[in-house]
This record gives C-alpha cells, sequence and structure tokens, in this order.
C-alpha cells in the first residue's frame, strides 16, 4: 500500500477508536449541566453530588481490573465494541432514573465504560507508526474535547429553551441532557465495526498472516515485514506471559523508573484540577457571580478553548516533543491557578436591599433571607453556610447562582484569565501527552496490565478531585479549593523536570531499551 493510502487507514482508524473520547467528554459535560437540577430534585448534599459525580470513576477504577486481561484474551477491537455497548446501557438508565440511587447506578455503569480511553490509547499506539503517534494518540484528547463542546452547547440550549418550552422545566431538562447521549454511541457501535484488529495483538496470538494483513493497510508494503519481526522478536525474546507474570516484572526492579513515570504523571495529571473545572464547569462559573444562564453560555466558550488547545497539543507533539509540552502546560497551570486563587480571595459579597431587589426580580424567594440584609461576607464560605441555613436542600441549588451573582463584588478577569489558561494548558499537554507518554513506555510484555494501572492511578486521582470538589467549594471555598490545585502542579512541575524523558520519534522496542536498562547494581537507569 501507498504511503498515502497507509496515512488515511492510520488516520481513520485512530480517530473510529477514540470516538470513546468524544462519548467520555460528552458523558462529562452533560452531568455538569444535570448536576444543578439534579441536586434540586433529588435535594442532594455536597458530598451526595460528589458521589453522583464521582462514582463514574469508581466504574472506571474497578473496569481497570479487568481491562488488561480483556484486552489480552479478547483483542482490543471486541473489548471497545463492549464498552459502547456499556456506555448505551449507561445512558439509559441515567436518563430514565427515579431515584438518586438509580441514578448513580447509571453513572457508575457508564464509568466502567470510561476504560475505552485506555483501551483507545493501547489500541491507537499499537497501529500507528512511531513518528506519528504522539499526534494519533493525541486524537483521544480532541475528540474528549469535542464531546464536551458538543454537550455544553446542548445543554445550554436546553436550559435557554426552558423559558419558552413548556414542557422542559427543572424536573426533566436533566434527563434530555443524559439522554442525548444515545446517538453519539450508537453511531460508534457503527464505526467499531469497520476497524481491523491490533495487529500487535495478533502478532501475540500467532496469527501473523492476519497482522501482516492489518500492517498492509496501515503502513507501507515495504515495511510490513520489517514490523512483524520486530513485534514478534520483542514478544518471542520475553516469551508469551500470563497477567501474573506481566504484573511481576511491571514491578520488578528494571521497571521502577517508567513505573515511577507513570504514577507521577497520572497523580498530576489528575490532580491539577480540570475534573473539577470538566464535570462542575456551570457550577464553577456560578461562583464568579454568573446567572445560569450566563454560566452555560460561558462552557461553550471552554469547550471551544479546549479543543483549540487540543489542535496545538496534536499540531506541536512531534516537534516540540513530550518533555517541553509537559513542562511548559504545568508551568502555566501554576500560574493560572495562582489567577484564579487571587479572584476568589479578593472577593467580598453584601447581601443589601439592591441586592434583594435584583433576586425579586429574578424572582428568586427572598423571605428566608431576611435575617441576614446588611450582612457583608469576607468569603464565600460563610456565604454559603447562610444560603443553606435559610433554604430548603431543594432550593438551595436554584437559588445559590442568583445570591452569589447579586451579592459578590470580585476582580473576574483574574478568575476567568485563570480557568480559561488552565483549560488551554491542559489541553495542549498534560491532558493528551499523558496518553502518549504511556503508549510508549511500556513494551509489548506488560502492555496489557501496565496502560490500565497507570490509568487506574489517574482514575484514582481524578476521583479524588470529582468526589469531594463540592465539598471543598462548600468548606474550604473556591479561593482555597483552587490554590490547592496549584500546589500540586508545581510540585509536579519540578518531578517531571527531574524525571521525564524526551520519547518522540523512537519505537516502542527503543524506548524500552532506553527506559529498561539495569546497570551492575540491578536499577533502572535513564538514558536521554
Amino acid at each position: 500500500m501507498n504511503n498515502n493510502s497507509a496515512a488515511s487507514n492510520v488516520t481513520k482508524y485512530a480517530l473510529i477508536a477514540a470516538f470513546g473520547g468524544f462519548v467520555f467528554g460528552l458523558d462529562a459535560a452533560n452531568i455538569s449541566g444535570a448536576v444543578r437540577f439534579v441536586s434540586s430534585q433529588f435535594e442532594l448534599s455536597s458530598m451526595q453530588v460528589g458521589t453522583l459525580v464521582g462514582c463514574a470513576i469508581v466504574g472506571v477504577i474497578i473496569a481497570l481490573f479487568f481491562t488488561g486481561t480483556l484486552c489480552e484474551r479478547f483483542g482490543r477491537k471486541k473489548v471497545l465494541l463492549a464498552i459502547a455497548g456499556t456506555y448505551s446501557l449507561s445512558t439509559l438508565v441515567s436518563a430514565f432514573a427515579v431515584d438518586y440511587n438509580m441514578l448513580v447506578l447509571g453513572r457508575f455503569i457508564g464509568g466502567v465504560a470510561f476504560a475505552s480511553i485506555t483501551v483507545s490509547a493501547m489500541y491507537i499506539g499499537e497501529v500507528a507508526p512511531a513518528d506519528k503517534r504522539g499526534k494519533f494518540v493525541s486524537v483521544n484528547q480532541l475528540l474528549i474535547t469535542l464531546g464536551s463542546l458538543l454537550a455544553f452547547i446542548v445543554n445550554y440550549f436546553l436550559v435557554k429553551s426552558m423559558a419558552d418550552i413548556s414542557w422542559i422545566h427543572n424536573e426533566n431538562v436533566w434527563r434530555l441532557m443524559l439522554g442525548f447521549e444515545l446517538i453519539p454511541n450508537i453511531i460508534w457501535i457503527s464505526l467499531l465495526l469497520t476497524i481491523p484488529e491490533s495487529p500487535r495483538w495478533l502478532v501475540t496470538q500467532g496469527r501473523d498472516q492476519e497482522a501482516r494483513a492489518v500492517f498492509a493497510r496501515v503502513a507501507p508494503e515495504s515495511q510490513v515485514s520489517s514490523l512483524v519481526n520486530e513485534v514478534r522478536g520483542s514478544i518471542d525474546e520475553e516469551g508469551k506471559t500470563k497477567t501474573l507474570d506481566q504484573l511481576k516484572t511491571l514491578f520488578s526492579k528494571p521497571m521502577r523508573l517508567v513505573v515511577l513515570i507513570a504514577v507521577c504523571y497520572a497523580v498530576v495529571q489528575g490532580a491539577t484540577g480540570m475534573n473539577a473545572v470538566l464535570f462542575y464547569a456551570p457550577t464553577v462559573f456560578e461562583q464568579v457571580g454568573m446567572s445560569v444562564e450566563d454560566s452555560f453560555m460561558q462552557t461553550i466558550v471552554l469547550g471551544l478553548v479546549a479543543v483549540v488547545f487540543t489542535l496545538v497539543a496534536i499540531t506541536t507533539v512531534e516537534k516540540l516533543g513530550r518533555r517541553v509540552l509537559t513542562l511548559a502546560g504545568l508551568t502555566l497551570i501554576v500560574v493560572a491557578h495562582a489567577s484564579t486563587w487571587y479572584g476568589f480571595e479578593s472577593a467580598r459579597y453584601t447581601l443589601d436591599e439592591s441586592a434583594v431587589a435584583t433576586l425579586e426580580a429574578q424572582q428568586v424567594d427572598t423571605a428566608p433571607l431576611a435575617p441576614y440584609i446588611g450582612k457583608t461576607y469576607e468569603n464565600d464560605v460563610a456565604l454559603k453556610s447562610d444560603i443553606a441555613a435559610a433554604y430548603s436542600k431543594k432550593d438551595v441549588p436554584l437559588v445559590s447562582g442568583p445570591i452569589i451573582n447579586s451579592t459578590i463584588e470580585i476582580s473576574a478577569g483574574f478568575v476567568l484569565f485563570g480557568i480559561f489558561a488552565f483549560l488551554a494548558a491542559f489541553n495542549m499537554s498534560i491532558g493528551p501527552v499523558m496518553w502518549v507518554i504511556f503508549s510508549e513506555i511500556f513494551s509489548n510484555r506488560v502492555r496489557s496490565v501496565a496502560l490500565p494501572f497507570a490509568a487506574l492511578v489517574q482514575s484514582i486521582s481524578s476521583y479524588l478531585i470529582q468526589q469531594f470538589f463540592p465539598w471543598q467549594l462548600e468548606h474550604l471555598g473556591a479561593a482555597n479549593t483552587f490554590l490547592n490545585y496549584g500546589v500540586v502542579a508545581f510540585v509536579g512541575m519540578l518531578v517531571m523536570l527531574m524525571i521525564l524523558p524526551e520519547t518522540k520519534n523512537k519505537s516502542i522496542e527503543q524506548i524500552e531499551k532506553d527506559l529498561v536498562r539495569p546497570d551492575p547494581a540491578g536499577k533502572a537507569e535513564l538514558a536521554t
């Protein structure tokens, strides 16, 4: 096959495999819009809101214990198809949930399907050539951002239509937000049926002829034999190992540096706060004092920024390299979170007659606020405490935004710059680059367990952010919450500066030779 046809096929297969990222992004953004209305309807506490959003990551964590084994036994394609079907089941259960527990179950099932991100990265890393792998694995992040953007747009128009369409209201708008996801789920299943199995997996199963046929579709004919021999050589050298043997190899002394890089990157990527912004986007903008409609509108801008800077990552990851993008991105994230912290730290809230009049114009019942009129609050924690004391659990999610909007005095520019700069930095660096690194630093002998393990660490880190973000806003305040994220980014930047190698334009086998090389004392060395 000529170079153009091979490149076209790689692009097609990478996009289809990574479409699970699109569904993931859609799901994340959908729940961010639904949280406000679900919290009111089911009268949820901050920890229950965290559980509702975070339970999906619990599903991821559980699924990752089985993902490697399933990929090894059934192949990447069949696992991706199963995941796509699980997404559809999750959508139906969530959209038709009759109570909080059923909704949590639906979200949990969807979390199991989030493993698609790991399997997609595995598949793309095994199909794409070394000099294009970074770009194609980064497609995962691009499709996550595109999925989020579409969901933000749909959510905005659903919220906006509530004023004009009588049958769309607070009690059912969240069902429409969550149910919309079924359409792309079906599309993904249809597309997955058209892609081939991973050629590297086929070689591990002794199906060399089928592997050759796949390689012939994604690489020039002259390279097919060498590609098969390269994979076969690395497999034969280590022997065909079972999952337990792979785990032993992964955590052996020669692999310590590889594991350290993966764990540190996963923790930093998950704990710098992206899932707080992504899964609670309208809530974050409400903290700045925006109206409900404006906060949903800002999420569209948020989605556009994410898409643009993910494209920046895709076009530069092979030119600038993984290390440069990672360090530059983390530096900007530190600056962004510092800006957000300053904006919220300097904010003040005054509940005066003017604020009450503004609330009444928005048809907010202000009678419960009578004991607090004339009070000035030094931070959002104190204000939210009084709101919780004045209103019922059903009303708090609906009135908090308008009350903050009418009482706040804030340098909003610092907060908005911080949020958008963070999103830009994340999506041009540690968001997509992490998956590139993961797809490159693990060799065939441990790949099926190593990628799920690395994703497991990232999932636990992300889960803690999602679970406790509502609690943090309520008890620590927005300023201290983003300050914590900034500290994580700063420490992560220092660690990555010391241990992260450059892997661009290297084959997986060459990267293994560079990173896993025992010295005379039996310790792993890093060759740069």
